[in-house]
């Protein structure tokens, strides 16, 4: 994200963003049932003569009742929907935006039931002439009960239909609904998206159903287990095209209430869950694979963005990707096509709509002379994630959202091996080891293990193995005496002081594979199978001991402190020797150790120390990974100085290195990483020489001459030295980008404006979707917080207007976390949580209290900063002053 001291941003995004999907998507679980209800139901129109109806507010009391409960019964099972959609893409008299449909579903009657319970929000109904919302007939001869009442229960967000019998088991019925609602530009279910091109208004509507809002566009089954095929039609402008999941049926001309129409049906789709489902319309266009591909690939998008090749990168990389994966998988890709669509609204970065997958534009768009080396990276990883999900997510669910972990952390690791394939000379595969492993437990683990069962000899069974990392919580940390040969584990915790409440059959003991070498030597492996144990060959003398060698095991390492310093002599003798990942193993490894009070702060800052001499990428981004929560915690304070001094005299030769190698910035270095070491450390110190230059140009010269690696920190140092002129030069640039990537680089580089009243006034520009659009409004005002003259600004800023960004943004399923754990996340003063904790008070005595969770993960880490920084801030600053002289 923001540069200055921060780590890349596709790695950051990889990492970090697809790492909290999960966390923010339960997050937007635990809340959207208790979201504001103070908007009125869309105004009931009578375009078609019927009497309509909105839905009633109803509060009752807490009870036990099934319509009560946020799960539904397990009494009916869906099996399929006729779907008909119409959106109007031009407001009516009242200035709103609409959609019309009709909904049929089959259902299976599993257990006998008088009740159907289906999810709806925000939709209103046509009355049946019995005065029902819905009509309800049997299937295959079956007579269906009469309906006696039907109503709505808001905070469950079901319509709960009463019948005068019950159903019977085994038999299937049909319901059938006619509906309309507000084609709304919330992000989420059927919404509108605009741009402008050639000066002419475009509206786009689409789609985001993940998690629950499929019931804001059709009346369904809306919960993953409650999977079912989709047949829809789609009825649209004439001069739009129309794409679903499915594969195009065929596109007939017709006329609704004196309007010409397009009406576009489509292949059913495969039996799958209502988050998955999506569709467009729009005035997009497109490019496609040949037809010597069996599987047919589209890139849609903006006609200017297709036209002028911001589609080609993602076309030549999706095929191989989907081919990659269904090797990998070893099951064919069951569709016919892979529609990828890039819109100009999308609150999250992708979607992994089965069929047709939806992404924010930076995230499948990329043009070669504007966007960096970081932008490809971030492009190909992403379609590589979405693509994993065809597969596992997609084919294969999980039955209820607390297992959105396992979804997205597959997805997460396999999709390095999908990018992997697609740019094998880049050698992405490296980056998870040390930065990606200790989020997810890598899958293809299992499958190494389950080869080697046949031909090497394990400890115990794969079962017996897998069953202490798979149902386990967390990971390990081994400990090495290489005093004594002793080795012991223990569940390792970033916190000391958590507990963990959860019990283990395997009482949190792991069988753990250490491979290990020692002063150089390979030794091969050994199996640590209890608490403790002894093993000789580990007593190494004066030898050093590296253990996990390549990062290949789920596990981090201590060692004795004689052992420690022999690591750090070694790096400083000759680091080469040490595996260039387990060199940025031992830098994340002592950050974490003591962050968890297992070894002191000042031995993880000394592995730092050798950094002058490295040149290779994964080190130096385990350290300013590291580092970063460092800057975090001393931006404000006496220690950020000798910390930005001690950095910089250890970036200077690095930095010096690529100045020479690319002729002083004017030519691309020779290895893909090294591409973006250009990037990270031109933010990373702000070394004026070049800074200055392209500074100077920013303002004087075309844009596009900036070297697009160099272009977030020019942006954001011309900006910072500069006034109102500056500033609103660079506003222009962003409105008037058609590029997203760059348009990205400008939101930030907006941000690091040194003058109060342009932060101010920028604030206030992000909750205006007319000038900065909803998706990118928390992304803007986490920049601006990052700014240390920004920070109170934007803290002020939230307080005072969030009862607006409440109202405004409240479908935003990942908005609030962004903007809370973005603007809090430097807080380690009592001071500051204090007033998190009045904010908290505040919220919770108004009508406006959505985001309490949020808040309450913001005190708890507010805690945990000012602990660490009561701990370790002397000691921090005595040891980078030492550095100095």
């Amino acid at each position: 994200m923001g540069k200055g001291f921060y780590i890349s941003r596709p790695l950051g995004f990889v990492l970090c963003g697809l790492g909290i999907v999960a966390m923010l998507t339960i997050f937007s679980l635990s809340v959207v049932y208790t979201k504001e209800k103070r908007k009125n139901q869309v105004t009931a129109i009578n375009e078609t003569g019927m009497v309509t109806t909105a839905a009633p507010h109803t509060t009752p009391a807490p009870s036990n009742e099934p319509w009560d409960k946020y799960r539904l019964p397990d009494t009916l099972l869906p099996e399929y929907y006729n779907v008909t959609l119409w959106p109007r893409l031009v407001p009516d008299e009242q200035g709103m935006y609409i959609f019309t449909g009709t909904s049929g579903v089959a259902l299976t009657c599993i257990k006998e039931t008088n009740l159907i319970i289906i999810h709806s929000n925000k939709l209103n109904y046509t009355l049946t002439l019995e005065n029902h919302h819905a009509k309800l007939t049997g299937l295959g001869g079956t007579s269906a009960p009469a309906i006696l009442k039907t109503w709505f229960q808001t905070q469950t967000q079901f319509m709960v239909i009463l019948l005068n019998e019950k159903l019977e088991v085994g038999k299937s019925y049909w319901l059938y609904m006619e509906f309309h609602g507000e084609l709304s530009d919330d992000l989420a279910g059927f919404y509108r998206s605009q741009y402008t091109e050639n000066g002419v208004k475009k509206v786009v509507a689409t789609t985001q159903m993940q998690a629950t809002a499929a019931r804001n566009a059709f009346p369904c089954f809306d919960e993953p287990s409650m999977k079912a095929v989709f047949h829809l039609t789609l009825q649209h402008p004439p001069e739009t095209v129309a794409l679903a999941n499915g594969m195009e049926l065929g596109t007939e001309s017709i006329t609704i209430e004196d309007k010409k129409l397009l009406q576009t049906r489509f292949k059913p789709t495969e039996k799958m869950s209502t988050y998955l489902l999506a569709f467009v319309i729009s005035e997009f266009t497109k490019i496609q694979s040949s037809e010597k591909t069996n599987v047919l690939i589209r890139i849609w998008g903006r006609k200017e963005a297709i036209e002028s090749g911001q589609g080609d990168y993602a076309l030549n990389v999706t095929f191989p990707i989907l081919k990659y994966f269904e090797n990998y998988y070893n099951t064919t890709y069951p569709l016919s096509k892979s529609d990828q669509v890039a819109l100009p609204d999308f609150a999250a970065g992708a979607m992994e709509n089965w069929g047709l997958v939806t992404y924010r534009e930076q995230s499948l768009f990329y043009d070669p002379k504007e966007s960096s080396n970081g932008d490809k990276e971030w492009v190909v990883t992403v379609i590589a994630h979405e693509l994993a999900h065809m597969w596992f997510g997609n084919l294969v669910t999980m039955r209820w959202w607390n297992d959105l972990w396992l979804n997205e952390g597959f997805a997460s690791y396999v999709s390095y091996l999908g990018a992997d394939y697609a740019e094998p000379t880049w050698n992405i595969v490296s980056n998870i080891y040390i930065f990606n492993i200790f989020c997810h437990l890598p899958p293809v683990k299992v499958h190494k293990m389950n080869y080697a069962d046949s031909r090497i000899q394990l400890p115990a069974s794969i079962k017996e193995i897998m069953n202490r990392w798979i149902l386990q919580m967390g990971y390990p940390v081994v400990t090495i005496d290489t005093r004594t040969g002793n080795i012991s584990q223990q569940h390792f915790l970033i916190h000391p002081e958590a507990v963990v409440e959860k019990p283990s059959d395997y009482n949190y003991e792991w069988f753990v594979p250490i491979t290990w070498m020692k002063s150089g030597s390979n030794m091969g492996q050994h199996w640590l199978l209890t608490k403790t144990a002894l093993y000789e060959p580990m007593k190494t003398g004066t030898d050093w001991l590296l253990a996990n060698l390549n990062v290949m095991g789920y596990y981090r390492v201590n060692y004795d402190p004689q052992n420690w310093e022999r690591l750090l002599t070694q790096l400083t003798t000759d680091h080469k020797v040490i595996p260039v990942l387990n060199r940025g193993q031992i830098i994340d490894d002592a950050f974490n150790l003591a962050r968890a009070q297992i070894i002191n702060i000042t031995l993880a800052l000394r592995t730092t120390k050798y950094l002058l001499k490295e040149k290779e990428y994964i080190p130096w981004e385990s350290a300013i990974r590291n580092l970063q929560y460092f800057f975090l915690m001393f931006d404000r304070t006496e220690v950020y100085g000798p910390l930005q001094t001690y950095l910089r005299r250890n970036v200077q030769p690095l930095f010096d290195h690529f100045q020479n190698i690319t002729s002083n910035w004017t030519q691309k270095p020779p290895r893909y990483m090294d591409h973006q070491f250009t990037s990270d450390l031109s933010g990373l110190i702000q070394f004026r020489d070049s800074v200055q230059f392209y500074s100077f140009r920013f303002v004087f010269f075309f844009h596009s001459r900036i070297p697009p690696n160099l272009k977030n920190t020019v942006y954001c140092n011309a900006i910072a030295a500069g006034g109102v002129e500056e500033w609103d030069f660079g506003w222009q640039m962003f409105k008037k980008s058609t590029i997203a990537a760059e348009a990205e680089k400008l939101l930030y580089g907006l941000s690091c404006t040194k003058e109060p009243w342009l932060l101010n006034r920028y604030l206030e520009f992000t909750i205006d979707p007319k000038q900065v659009r909803k998706q990118d409004a928390a992304f803007a005002i986490v920049y601006i917080s990052g700014n240390v003259i920004g920070q109170p600004l934007v803290w002020d800023f939230v307080r005072a207007k969030w009862e607006q960004i409440t109202k405004d943004y409240d479908d935003g399923s990942f908005f609030f976390g962004r903007l809370i754990q973005g603007i809090t996340k430097k807080f380690s003063t009592e001071f500051e949580l204090k007033q998190l904790q009045r904010l908290k008070e505040d919220i919770a005595a108004s009508s406006f209290s959505f985001g309490t969770q949020a808040i309450e993960q913001a005190i708890e880490k507010t805690k945990a900063n000012i602990k660490w920084v009561s701990k370790n801030k002397a000691q921090v600053m005595n040891w980078l002053t030492e550095q100095s002289t």
